[in-house]
């Protein structure tokens, strides 16, 4: 395992070496073409330069780099941003990655008998570019890769009433899947067709569906957890799918979109590409009232998503509400607010969860919980023949956490943390999990520094870009 964490550490310190100097050569060759008038006298600089060097939105020239989220999804434009920019003649780039090398143990107390433990590294890096095309064109490319299947597992890592996904034949429960070595290969074409309007579309293999909130990985409120909300598989479990294509228009800041997208989640073999179908659908309707607002609701019909269930169909229905609110240059707040629910085509059952999530950025400091409710059956977790068929249970979690930078290289930061996860057994499940296991975790996160940028209209000095694509 360290050899692939060092492998990861590699990455991403070559590209914010790459970055750092494209950045250097790209502003000499613009100051060398500015006209001698205005290097002379050093008058006002030219916006329509300044703007032109800027990374827009990867489906609207006329949106901040802010707002985008996973997939086609918007964050608020006052989202800071963490990763690498790269601007060169034509194509402007960002990197971005996270890391957590850890020790988690799911009941520390033993409380029950349902705990695990586990040392491992959870992980992500994506880099997306962009490039004008005429006057009101834009194209984007998105390429993200995950070494869970090598640093955490095909069996993916302990977390206590998790459930989701299968392997070997068996249901995972109380263990959150890996993510699969390609998580995302999209790209996307945006047109402008009159002021404040744009048409899009996208394709990926795999991709993200328009469907639910920004996935939990790439939201700043969620960035600094190791553990997948146990509500994943009630609003954004759809984030990798092998085969995806959406539409969406745009006017100002309201949005529609459609995609169709193969409904079954990915098979156990985390490293190869997975067979598209293009048999499920969904529909997402997004609105950013204010530059700290992003509000979505959208649904989906989701054709056989679970391996182990072949004939059950599923359909979600999400909404989500994020805010961001820059505090100083260093400092900001955000949250999220996520309702989601699964109703079964076979039983008709519905199965409803809430998650509310929040970050508090304080200079080097990052104060950081989470509540999670969710309504499982037997079913669910795997528990036929041990209770009845009909019962429902009541799972709460909630989560707080801390971490602090302990230094800063080449634009890459290094966080020691740790975290506790408090979860409220229903008095049904008490036998297998005890009352309230406690659940603790240390780590080492490596992620890319807070970007500052200076922008137009949309942008002033402020922290900007982000861990959201």
């Amino acid at each position: 395992m360290k050899h692939y964490i060092l492998i990861f550490i590699a990455m991403l310190t070559t590209n914010s070496l790459w970055a750092q100097h494209q950045h250097h050569q790209d502003k000499d060759t613009i100051r060398h073409k500015m006209p001698m008038g205005q290097h002379k006298h050093h008058t006002k600089p030219d916006t329509t330069v300044q703007h032109d060097m800027m990374m827009s939105s990867q489906l609207s020239r006329d949106l901040p780099m802010n707002r985008n989220g996973s997939g086609t999804s918007w964050t608020p434009d006052e989202s800071p941003m963490y990763g690498y920019m790269v601007h060169g003649k034509k194509w402007m780039s960002m990197v971005h990655g996270n890391l957590f090398a850890r020790y988690t143990h799911q009941d520390v107390f033993k409380s029950g008998n349902r705990g695990g433990h586990q040392f491992d590294a959870p992980n992500w890096l994506m880099g997306m570019t962009q490039r004008k095309i005429g006057r009101n064109g834009l194209f984007s490319a998105n390429a993200m890769i995950s070494l869970d299947p090598f640093l955490v597992g095909n069996d993916g890592y302990p977390l206590l009433y998790q459930t989701g996904e299968a392997y070997k034949g068996q249901k995972l429960v109380d263990r959150q899947h890996p993510h699969d070595l390609f998580s995302e290969l999209m790209v996307s074409y945006s047109q402008r067709i009159a002021k404040n309007t744009d048409v899009y579309a996208a394709i990926g293999y795999p991709g993200e569906p328009a469907l639910g909130p920004p996935v939990f990985m790439h939201r700043l409120s969620a960035m600094n957890n190791p553990d997948a909300p146990l509500q994943h598989h009630y609003a954004d479990a759809t984030h990798i799918t092998f085969g995806v294509a959406t539409l969406g228009f745009r006017y100002k800041d309201v949005k529609v979109e459609g995609s169709t997208f193969t409904g079954r989640e990915p098979d156990e073999h985390r490293y190869g590409f997975d067979k598209p179908k293009f048999d499920s659908y969904s529909l997402r309707l997004s609105y950013n009232p204010t530059r700290n607002w992003a509000l979505q609701v959208s649904h989906g019909w989701i054709k056989s998503p679970e391996q182990l269930e072949p004939l059950e169909d599923v359909k979600l229905l999400t909404a989500s509400a994020m805010y961001a609110k820059i505090l100083n240059e260093n400092s900001f707040f955000t949250s999220t607010l996520v309702y989601g629910q699964n109703t079964y085509s076979t039983s008709g059952k519905t199965l409803p969860s809430v998650l509310w999530e929040g970050t508090l950025q304080l200079r080097k400091t990052t104060i950081y919980g989470s509540y999670d409710f969710v309504r499982k059956d037997v079913h669910e977790l795997d528990l036929e023949g041990s209770f009845p068929h009909d019962i429902n249970f009541n799972i709460n979690a909630v989560t707080v956490g801390l971490n602090h930078i302990l230094t800063t290289i080449k634009r890459t930061d290094l966080r020691a943390g740790v975290q506790a996860t408090l979860n409220v057994s229903p008095s049904a499940l008490k036998s297998l999990y005890g009352n309230a296991p406690l659940g603790i975790e240390v780590y080492l996160r490596i992620s890319p520094s807070l970007m500052k940028m200076m922008g137009g209209n949309h942008q002033h000095k402020m922290p900007m870009g982000g861990m959201n694509m």
